[in-house]
């Protein structure tokens, strides 16, 4: 772990825990919500996809697939990097939330690879709304004490890598959106016409 990563994590854990209970109880909430806002996201492109023609709503299909399969990519990786949390590492830190257990181990941050992989996912759909809720999930794991930055920096760049596939996806899956729009509950959940 690089030591630029442990001064930042003291630092902005530290900040967290010294901030008063109603922000630290808010940004635990958010921190696992913000996963939440996502899913919302992913069904109004869903939503409003359907309207649109096939290569769109193939899009709008992937995404999401596409985010699921960052987070398994991320969690193989931490099954075979297996850092230690900061918080059970850097010895007596006062954190925002518990410390997760042994075994759960802290590299790369899955809460911001699958905020990359979903903000670039909603990118590709036509809405840039992501990049928001992506940097808030990822700050948000070093405020509440549980990942070190470079955790983040590696989720986040980890998600939006896999996310660039989106579109390569989305290419494959046109025709069969074409096939099931072409009646039954494809064309009510896709948008046939």
């Amino acid at each position: 772990m690089p030591d630029v990563s442990a001064e930042w994590y003291l630092d902005l854990a530290g900040v967290g825990a010294g901030w008063p209970a109603v922000v630290r109880v808010g940004a635990a909430i958010a921190t696992e919500a913000v996963i939440g806002v996502f899913a919302v996201l992913f069904l109004v492109v869903w939503w409003r996809a359907r309207g649109r023609d096939a290569g769109v709503m193939a899009r709008a299909l992937v995404g999401p697939v596409v985010t699921v399969v960052a987070y398994l990519v991320s969690e193989a990786v931490k099954g075979v990097w297996r850092e230690e949390r900061p918080c059970r590492v850097l010895g007596e830190v006062v954190t925002v939330v518990a410390c997760p257990e042994v075994g759960d181990w802290s590299f790369p941050s899955n809460h911001a690879t699958i905020a990359g992989a979903a903000a670039v996912g909603l990118a590709w759909s036509g809405w840039r709304v992501g990049f928001v809720p992506a940097a808030v999930a990822a700050a948000s794991r070093v405020f509440v004490g549980v990942h070190y930055p470079h955790d983040v920096v590696a989720g986040l760049a980890l998600g939006a890598g896999i996310g660039l596939l989106v579109p390569v996806v989305a290419r494959l899956v046109t025709p069969v959106v074409v096939r099931l729009r072409a009646g039954g509950a494809g064309a009510v959940l896709l948008g046939g016409r």
